[in-house]
């Protein structure tokens, strides 16, 4: 059963309709969103589609999400998956199927077609895991966090299934809920750029990143390309996430020739994970090399 959450978040004009008296309500409502949505439109944000985002019924707090915020551990996944024949076999068909994208990212910016595909396999396997997790929903259920209430009774409902003490849980809770919000902005700012008819529906990872290539919302806004041409940045289409991985990889210093060391430190800042760098360089290294005898 769901911890109900006391209705200290009073609703404000500017999001919903006035409140009853207090009572008490469910994390799954959209209710906890009452101050993070006045907050949002404070800092500039049109306030009648805010109301219309978060009085969607498919916005809800992500209970279960959030809380993987404080037990997701990226050294624990198995990357020797991607390192299979199987794995190595489709990684080998998306570049032949891909080819004309790659080379053009390549001819672009100077990003080898290898190094691109060993980030896609990894991240999505192509666009196979996409997310189940709507990024709305997600990165609001965060930034709410930064309510002291809301801090407190979500602590209640997983100190007994997370290993965070209360006090490493209070510091997490700080720099997560504030880097929520701003990449709860950027997704904002984008989906308005884009002219997304319903947001809310965008899928994503637990921790909020979306499409192929799987980017946060403030790397879509700054290096997300248009790779096809079609007038928007759309990464759950092959064109514009290859472009996009290779403008990403170009801004952060790769170029031709790196030698192992800085290629994988210009990795961690895709994934700040050193078994995810070596993983990618491996996967790289297999595919120049071509198919096993």
């Amino acid at each position: 059963m769901q911890r109900l959450l006391p209705a200290l978040l009073l609703a404000t004009a500017a999001c919903t309709t006035p409140p009853a008296p207090p009572v008490y309500i469910d994390l799954d409502t959209a209710a906890p969103f009452d101050r993070l949505c006045a907050k949002l439109e404070k800092d500039g944000f049109d306030g009648r589609t805010l109301r219309r985002y978060y009085t969607h019924p498919d916005v809800t707090f992500e209970q279960t999400g959030t809380a993987l915020f404080f037990h997701h551990s990226e050294s624990n996944l198995n990357y020797d998956q991607f390192l299979t024949a199987a794995s190595l076999g489709r990684a080998r068909e998306y570049m032949q199927a891909q080819d004309r994208w790659l080379t053009a990212a390549r001819n672009g910016y100077n990003v080898d077609k290898e190094v691109i595909t060993a980030i896609l396999l990894v991240e999505t396997r192509f666009g196979a895991y996409l997310g189940t997790r709507p990024a709305f929903n997600i990165l609001s259920s965060m930034a709410a966090l930064a309510d002291p209430a809301m801090e407190a009774e979500f602590w209640q409902s997983i100190e007994k299934t997370t290993t965070f003490t209360q006090d490493a849980y209070n510091k997490r809770v700080r720099d997560k809920s504030k880097w929520a919000y701003n990449e709860l902005k950027a997704f904002l700012t984008y989906v308005e750029k884009e002219k997304i008819e319903n947001p809310v529906s965008l899928k994503s990872s637990y921790a909020g990143a979306m499409g192929i290539s799987q980017f946060m919302p403030s790397n879509i806004l700054t290096l997300g390309r248009d790779g096809d041409n079609d007038g928007r940045v759309d990464l759950f289409t092959h064109p514009d996430a290859i472009f996009s991985v290779a403008a990403f990889l170009a801004h952060h210093g790769w170029k031709p020739g790196l030698d192992h060391q800085t290629a994988y430190e210009v990795l961690l800042n895709y994934n700040y994970s050193r078994p995810y760098a070596e993983t990618v360089l491996k996967i790289r290294e297999r595919l120049k090399a071509g198919p096993d005898d």
